[in-house]
């Protein structure tokens, strides 16, 4: 449906060229200072135009608050907002009134609702994204302020050109369970360190000059061709609380998954060491305890990606999400029209060639939804338990060690 999460719940509206598309937040804390300025950053961000690798649709996106912040400061009730639409061209897309587009949205969402948006792939056109985005920048705000997180996402590929990432391998060809950490030094330097300003020093936000410059060749080499490439973006999310996570079926990791591939366009997922950790055993793989400066446990490696069980352990998150090349290209393609008729669809309209770009601060919207949904279910659980009397019946090993005072109340 149209909502995402528990108690942190954000309702998205409209479509690619109706008048406005934004959202409904519901349940964001009362008493946070918040200005359209906090949104706007990220809104810009996402917006259309900002370079020659991105569609040349000219919207500025600018937010308007509705509801729910009264003075600067946030009521505790619905937050209303919208972005209006104001450089749609409808006439553009007459060619998809007899043809669905190859690997786009038009012929499923036909099936599903017996109707469709006329132009632009309505509700699967990634202006449905700004309302994502718009309630990610307030959930955002408040993680920073109340707990120091840090989200930061980045481009770490485009079509076979990657970020140097994983460390050379031992063995690679073979059966030899010898192995090296799953992320090279200088990659994992990057996690801990790499900010949105040098992100965004690059048009194709990948934060590495070498790469990021193949990667702009290979996205004007796409759009040249009137053709699309895809690509990665890589996320980390620092200092968030540990016991974070529903499980079972509400796992942090799973809650992720669910947001990341909501995205439209995504094809995949992965946390921590993913697909790489299946190739190691368990011996390599496990991320040992080593106690902290602050006397909490910590971990030695962090394969896990700050997830354990389901549950976050204090490490860095750290994932990846997985684009396809954009469905609607220029380029004449041998397809069939809605009544089977064979023929030949070359769209037209104004599209990306590569969506990743654009994608990264819509991960770290949909990253900052997960946290602060998952964060305001275990805060009312732990406030909850903290009106009974202390356990006293219990062996040490059921209960959890004294924290440091300075660590006690983390949650």
């Amino acid at each position: 449906m149209s909502t995402f999460g528990t108690l942190f719940r954000v309702t998205t509206y409209g479509e690619s060229h109706c008048a406005s598309v934004g959202a409904i937040i519901d349940g964001c804390p009362p008493g946070l200072e918040l200005s359209p300025s906090d949104i706007q950053t990220q809104l810009s961000r996402r917006r259309p135009g900002q370079s020659n690798l991105t569609t040349p649709r000219d919207e500025k996106d600018l937010v308007q608050l509705q509801s729910g912040v009264e003075l600067g400061v946030t009521l505790g009730t619905p937050i209303g907002l919208l972005v209006r639409n104001e450089d749609h061209r409808p006439k553009d897309y007459s060619e998809t009134d007899l043809y669905p587009r190859p690997s786009h949205a038009d012929y499923t969402y036909l099936e599903k609702y017996g109707v469709k948006a006329s132009s632009g792939g309505g509700r699967s056109s990634a202006r449905e994204t700004i309302g994502r985005v718009a309630a990610g920048a307030i959930a955002e705000r408040y993680l920073k302020i109340a707990y120091g997180v840090e989200i930061v996402a980045f481009v770490s590929s485009v079509g076979k050109i990657a970020l140097p990432a994983t460390a050379a391998r031992a063995g690679a060809d073979t059966d030899d369970d010898d192995t090296d950490d799953a992320l090279s030094p200088e990659f994992r330097a990057l996690l801990g360190n790499v900010t949105r300003e040098e992100v965004d020093r690059f048009p194709t936000r990948c934060p590495h000059a070498e790469t990021s410059e193949r990667m702009t060749q290979r996205i004007i080499r796409a759009k040249d061709a009137q053709d699309s490439i895809g690509g990665t973006v890589t996320c980390v999310v620092r200092r968030v609380p540990r016991g974070l996570g529903e499980p079972v079926f509400d796992k942090f990791e799973a809650a992720l998954a669910h947001a990341m591939l909501s995205i439209p366009a995504t094809k995949a997922f992965e946390i921590g060491s993913g697909f790489r950790g299946t190739e190691v055993p368990g011996s390599k793989h496990n991320d040992a305890f080593v106690r902290r400066a602050d006397g909490r446990l910590g971990t030695a490696t962090n394969w896990s990606g700050g997830v354990q069980g389901g549950i976050t352990n204090g490490e860095d998150i750290y994932f990846r999400v997985g684009f396809k090349s954009p469905a609607t290209i220029s380029q004449a393609q041998a397809t069939a029209q809605y009544d089977g008729t064979p023929g030949s669809l070359a769209a037209r309209g104004r599209h990306d060639p590569c969506v990743v770009p654009r994608a990264v601060p819509i991960v770290e919207a949909m990253a900052a939804l997960v946290v602060m949904d998952q964060l305001l279910i275990q805060n009312s659980r732990k406030a909850a338990a903290a009106l009974l009397p202390p356990i006293t019946t219990l062996p040490p090993t059921m209960v959890v060690p004294s924290a440091p005072a300075a660590e006690e109340d983390e949650l």
